[in-house]
């Protein structure tokens, strides 16, 4: 399985969010630290999710590592994170 599909899936099962966008952005990192030619390295992921209500930018940003910890370990070099609750969305 392809990591942005493994990144969807373990947040999407584990968050329920409203919103998940994950981002491939590997292409705009060519010559960099962390780069593949095969990219999957870099990615950008925003999602809305009512697990973040009453938590901290930086609790809800150590929740998506947590679970993507693996991924971390394995290919991907760089994450980007947006996240927001619903009402900080406007959901």
């Amino acid at each position: 399985m392809e990591y942005a599909a493994r990144i969807r899936q373990k947040l999407t099962e584990t968050l329920a969010p409203e919103v998940l966008e994950v981002v491939d952005e590997s292409d705009r990192h060519a010559g960099h630290a962390g780069a593949d030619a095969k990219g999957e390295t870099h990615f950008h992921v925003t999602i809305v999710s009512s697990a973040f209500t009453g938590r901290s930018r930086v609790e809800r940003q150590r929740m998506v590592y947590a679970l993507l910890a693996d991924e971390l370990a394995e290919r991907v070099h760089a994450l980007g994170l947006t996240t927001r609750s619903p009402a900080e969305a406007g959901s």
